[in-house]
């Protein structure tokens, strides 16, 4: 089943071939799941110029991962902070994704 969202990015960080960012739900689709107003996670690694990007991997914070353990029902989800997404974690199987990493500007002198 495939959803959609749209969101207000509220941190974007890159690192050589990385990124991650997480943002504020404002938006879902028909039958979407209920994340209005809720931060996600999202992490992606850019494998290189491969044909297909078949090496690039994503992660994100919903579904499989971010749970918080214990009790003897099932685990609930804890909430996601600004800039925390887990390692990307899944095989890109369609598409792919291309990081351009920009160091961060130095700090200005007094």
């Amino acid at each position: 089943m495939t959803y959609t969202a749209e969101g207000h990015v509220d941190c974007l960080v890159t690192g050589p071939r990385t990124a991650t960012l997480t943002a504020v739900i404002t938006k879902v689709g028909p039958g979407g799941p209920p994340w209005m107003g809720k931060r996600l996670g999202f992490s992606v690694y850019d494998g290189g110029d491969d044909k297909g990007h078949y090496r690039d991997r994503v992660g994100f914070s919903w579904e499989m991962v971010n749970l918080l353990p214990g009790g003897t029902g099932a685990p609930s989800e804890a909430e996601v902070g600004t800039c925390m997404a887990p390692a990307p974690y899944a095989p890109v199987v369609k598409g792919g994704y291309t990081v351009r990493h920009a160091d961060l500007v130095p700090v200005p002198q007094r």
